[in-house]
């Protein structure tokens, strides 16, 4: 997107401003005021627009591209970036004033692949979502599938599990995502490995153990707080208690 529509985009243009713009047009700021704006990936910004954002934050005011006249807002802007920002700033990519006006309240999202217990609980989700958005009858997955997207890296995180579970649903021709529908870069990932747990059969692996492990994980994050590790399973209070009996760990 060129400097001048990602301008357009947040802030707004007014009509003949540019090439193109025939008609005003209200920017992602002014429809966020008095709520909330996420800015994904703001670590890609030109530094140019950071001065703008930088500008906006400080004044909390805009002006509309090709506009005259400016307009005071109350927006709460969330950032999120994949890269170190703090280097960006020692490598003069990121601006140092904004960095710091940013850095408010900042949280670490660990990757997926420190997050495992999670990636049952995404698949389920992402396959529930998928199959009626397409209409496809898929209802779960193989436990020796499970067991691969539980191995694997994922380097692309949360969005590259969704892109591969919807790409499955989608080509799928069954009621369950098994081993050989998996892509090669998956299947091709586990070769060689070997874990204590890889010399266990599969039957160990199946939806079941995986989710007695995901929860075994959330009460060890939690020291056995069971309403805390309901919420990061993100299941009802309930939902884990009848788990806990059904697996035999009611007495953790």
């Amino acid at each position: 997107m060129s400097p001048t529509l990602l301008e357009s985009e947040l802030f707004g243009h007014e009509k003949g401003s540019f090439t193109g713009a025939t008609d005003r047009r209200i920017g992602k700021l002014e429809l966020a005021n008095q709520g909330t704006l996420f800015l994904d990936e703001i670590g890609e910004m030109p530094l140019d627009m950071q001065v703008k954002i930088l500008r906006f934050l400080e004044a909390r005011e805009i002006m509309r591209v090709g506009g005259g006249t400016t307009f005071k807002l109350d927006v709460r802007l969330i950032a999120a970036t994949n890269c170190d920002l703090a280097q960006a700033v020692e490598e003069g990519k990121f601006r140092k004033d904004l960095y710091y006006r940013l850095k408010v309240v900042t949280l670490k999202m660990p990757p997926l692949r420190e997050r495992v217990e999670d990636i049952p609980l995404l698949v389920s989700a992402f396959i529930k979502t998928f199959s009626e958005e397409h209409r496809k009858n898929v209802h779960g997955v193989s436990s020796e599938a499970m067991a691969i997207f539980s191995r694997y890296t994922w380097p692309g995180n949360v969005r590259e599990l969704r892109n591969v579970i919807e790409n499955l649903v989608v080509f799928s021709k069954g009621e369950q995502i098994t081993l050989m529908d998996l892509p090669p870069e998956l299947r091709d990932s586990q070769r060689g490995f070997a874990t204590r747990e890889s010399s266990a059969p599969f039957q160990e692996l199946s939806m079941a153990a995986v989710e007695k492990q995901a929860i075994l994980r959330a009460l060890e994050k939690t020291g056995g707080n069971r309403l805390k590790a309901s919420q990061i399973l993100g299941i009802g209070l309930r939902t884990l208690q009848k788990k806990l009996k059904d697996y035999g760990m009611t007495e953790r």
